[in-house]
């Protein structure tokens, strides 16, 4: 089975976030009311795309809330999934940090409640958000007992992976057993032209059963126009570069979902070109420490 494009709300759920030029993309006004509509433009182009693979986060501000009033009362079936374990905090005066991350059972309890408050029965996939291979996660018994028991009861469990290290928790993940059954079922992790160092250990989750889910494919605007030097190979590939970069994601043989983190519709329109594409790129990896750093320094607008 070929992989999927799905769409993403991490970029369009908060005032700020880290994709570079997202300044320009969004008005000045990022009320909850013009964020919820904008959400909701690219919730109607994704179904008109055959997009149907939604992904959300507890952390994205209010991306949960758009994406449950636009469910509201629509009879199709998408895939929705969400994560647990960071908390938005940009909002909060006393928090010096956009999104803080815990791990433990009364968090996972508090986002539980909330994300059935307003996704309920939409729900399939609930992730870990943000895992790493020194979480305390993994020696939580409360914790893993109580995920089990949501797995049980019929929720799909998957965690995501950051950092440059993510094959270290990618591989730990894909065999963590807990009750005598797999606990996950779902990795999703960083993988792009510039970043494949997970590549290996995804191809091993995907062999073992797992749905690989890809995010980031265009490395937060640094794989598009706005971030490509003239000379990149990717703007010389037939197609504009973010559907290159999107395309050499959906090649990958492991890949199961790709999401696109469109913030305009015109974005995912380009993005959805990347179905079909073939690319054949040079080797553009960077080190995975100097990816990161990389990253980290992009600053949220």
């Amino acid at each position: 089975m070929s992989a999927v494009l799905g769409l993403g709300l991490a970029a369009v759920g908060r005032p700020a976030y880290i994709t570079l030029g997202r300044s320009a993309d969004l008005p000045a006004d990022r009320s909850p009311a013009v964020l919820q509509a904008r959400a909701h433009e690219l919730l109607d182009a994704a179904t008109d795309l055959e997009i149907s693979y939604l992904d959300t986060a507890r952390s994205y501000g209010r991306a949960e809330e758009f994406l449950a009033s636009w469910l509201r009362g629509r009879d199709d079936d998408p895939f929705v999934a969400s994560k647990w374990g960071y908390t938005y905090t940009a909002e909060d005066p006393t928090v010096d940090a956009d999104e803080v991350k815990t791990h433990d059972l009364p968090t996972l309890e508090r986002q539980w409640g909330e994300t059935q408050a307003l996704l309920g029965d939409r729900l399939r996939l609930y992730q870990v958000h943000s895992l790493t291979a020194d979480s305390p996660l993994w020696d939580d018994e409360a914790l893993l007992h109580r995920l089990a028991g949501l797995r049980d009861a019929g929720t799909e469990l998957g965690f995501s992976t950051s950092g440059p290290a993510q094959a270290d928790a990618v591989r730990r993940g894909t065999t963590l057993e807990v009750d005598g059954a797999r606990l996950f079922g779902t990795v999703q992790s960083t993988w792009n032209l510039l970043e494949t160092s997970a590549g290996p250990a995804l191809a091993d989750a995907h062999a073992a059963g797992l749905r690989v889910v890809v995010k980031e494919g265009v490395a937060n605007g640094r794989l598009t126009d706005r971030g490509l030097p003239a000379d990149s190979p990717v703007r010389g590939a037939g197609a504009s570069p973010d559907a290159v970069a999107l395309a050499a994601v959906l090649a990958q043989p492991w890949v199961d979902v790709v999401l696109s983190g469109a913030v305009t519709v015109g974005q995912l329109r380009s993005n959805a070109d990347a179905r079909g594409l073939d690319v054949d790129l040079p080797d553009l990896a960077e080190e995975p420490t100097t990816y990161w750093a990389t990253r980290s320094a992009l600053a949220w607008a």
